[in-house]
């Protein structure tokens, strides 16, 4: 079982939608897949079409221990993957693990019962460092940085970089940098191919081959709780997925299973 965090501390750069998107991407190559929302906002699962508002239970009560994961999770009924679902009672979760024992781990325990259940699972964490992000930084083995290629985005990039030395220093030994996914991106614009030259310079192999485009369909696509690849698959962003999904099993194959 792989488990990847989707992470970035600066909003709107594309988290739940790579999330969304690559779990489906996933899921349609025939990998068993769960998509975590650790978003309080819960978009990652409204956009999985699973309605946050009908919740039994979610990874509020999961990461309190009051339900197991095999309640909380659902199965998306559009996409074939398994969602651990969230919503506004995430917000308290925050204040709630703060005098709690082994509170960073809580995530990383109720995914360790179910290794054997999924080869894939990807956490959408909020875009800030807080409780909820360090419960998915400390269950992953690695993240994947979703990232526009603009100037403000580089410098956002270095502050991650330096939260996941620490979480690796600290907390979690086996976390690193899977790689960087250049999203929303605009082969026209001089700034962007300059931006994507920088990153490819300074992080070589660690930069993902797929471009994902800025994309109207992938937009649209949440609005109707589909994830773009399933909504429409002729779609630029939506093939942009798909072979993003290819790259990263290619990725994940040539490596030793980590245990």
């Amino acid at each position: 079982m792989h488990i990847f965090a989707i992470a970035n501390q600066k909003g709107g750069v594309g988290k739940t939608t790579t999330a969304v998107n690559l779990a489906a991407a996933l899921a349609a190559n025939g990998q068993r897949t769960l998509l975590v929302d650790l978003d309080p906002q819960g978009n990652a699962t409204m956009g999985a079409g699973v309605d946050k508002r009908q919740l039994e239970a979610s990874v509020y009560q999961v990461l309190l221990q009051l339900a197991t994961l095999d309640r909380a999770r659902v199965s998306s009924p559009t996409g074939k993957f398994d969602v651990l679902p969230a919503n506004r009672d995430l917000a308290g979760a925050e204040v709630e693990l703060v005098d709690l024992d082994l509170r960073e781990m809580r995530l990383k325990a109720a995914l360790a019962a179910h290794r054997a259940d999924y080869d894939f699972v990807l956490i959408d964490c909020p875009p800030s460092l807080s409780m909820l992000t360090l419960n998915g930084l400390c269950a992953a083995h690695g993240v994947i940085i979703p990232m526009q290629c603009e100037y403000y985005a580089l410098e956002g990039l270095s502050d991650l970089v330096n939260t996941i030395k620490k979480v690796h220093a600290n907390l979690n030994p086996d976390l690193k940098i899977i790689g960087l996914l250049r999203v929303m991106f605009d082969p026209r614009s001089t700034l962007s191919n300059q931006v994507s030259a920088q990153l490819e310079q300074h992080f070589g192999d660690k930069v993902f081959r797929t471009l994902v485009p800025r994309n109207v369909r992938l937009a649209e696509a949440p609005s109707y709780g589909i994830p773009g690849v399933l909504f429409d698959k002729a779609a630029k962003g939506a093939q942009a997925y798909l072979a993003f999904a290819v790259e990263m099993i290619e990725r994940v194959n040539s490596w030793k299973e980590p245990t």
